[in-house]
């Protein structure tokens, strides 16, 4: 008898649930997020086992890893192309974990691509760098706001880059400084080569001005992102 297994994953804990072809559920608990007791809860059913399948939530990595090395055949679904039916009476994450093996079962569930350990680094430094460029394009963009209300005047993009905490705060308002802690040690993306690295310190709390200046200056990963004017949601890397 074909089995299938649904895993709705949260920060602290997963809802393991595995039913039969016939969508009948076998099991179905909620487990701490621990290796150990998630294989222990799947074992006795692994030999009529399709597939596991897990959603794609921010710590999906260590679960997959862990059940792929065991031998199992795991499915990274996509949350978000996900739709139940409407005007469902009951949901809940039982009701998920559900919903996910039955896809599976139906073959019809969206799949996400599990990424490789050895390239996961990689892009999690391509997915950071660019939330960094995008909290800069925000700043940039909120200085020049400020200029045009309390001036009616127009300031070009570069001219911000220029700024100073002193300049920004005459404008008659303190923006909330950039959270923009980076790293100390990045990998060069635009090379692809592990072994060259380049040093960026974090901006710690500072003004809104001195935040704006080190994120428009500094270098990552060896290459230097420029904002244009022309085009606010246009980011040239260079």
């Amino acid at each position: 008898m074909d089995k299938f297994s649904g895993i709705d994953l949260h920060s602290n804990n997963s809802v393991v649930v595995v039913s039969d072809e016939t969508d009948r559920v076998l099991y179905q608990r909620r487990l701490p997020n621990d290796p150990v007791q998630i294989r222990a809860a799947l074992a006795p059913h692994r030999a009529d086992l399709v597939g596991v399948v897990i959603e794609a939530t921010f710590n999906w990595y260590w679960v997959v890893d862990e059940l792929m090395s065991d031998g199992y055949r795991v499915h990274l679904a996509n949350p978000a192309a996900i739709r139940q039916y409407d005007g469902l009476k009951y949901s809940g994450d039982f009701t998920d974990a559900i919903h996910l093996a039955q896809l599976l079962r139906l073959g019809l569930l969206p799949e996400g691509y599990i990424y490789p350990v050895e390239q996961r680094p990689l892009r999690d430094l391509a997915r950071k760098r660019m939330q960094l460029v995008q909290c800069r394009t925000a700043q940039i963009l909120a200085i020049e706001n400020l200029f045009a209300r309390h001036s009616g005047g127009q300031i070009e993009s570069e001219r911000v880059k220029q700024l100073d905490e002193a300049q920004v705060n005459e404008f008659g308002s303190r923006c909330d400084a950039c959270d923009a802690s980076q790293s100390d040690d990045h990998a060069d993306l635009a090379e692809g080569d592990s072994g060259h690295r380049e040093a960026t310190h974090g901006t710690g709390e500072v003004g809104p001005g001195l935040c704006i200046t080190e994120l428009s200056a500094g270098y990552w990963s060896g290459s230097r992102y420029h904002h244009h004017a022309g085009d606010r949601n246009h980011l040239a890397l260079q």
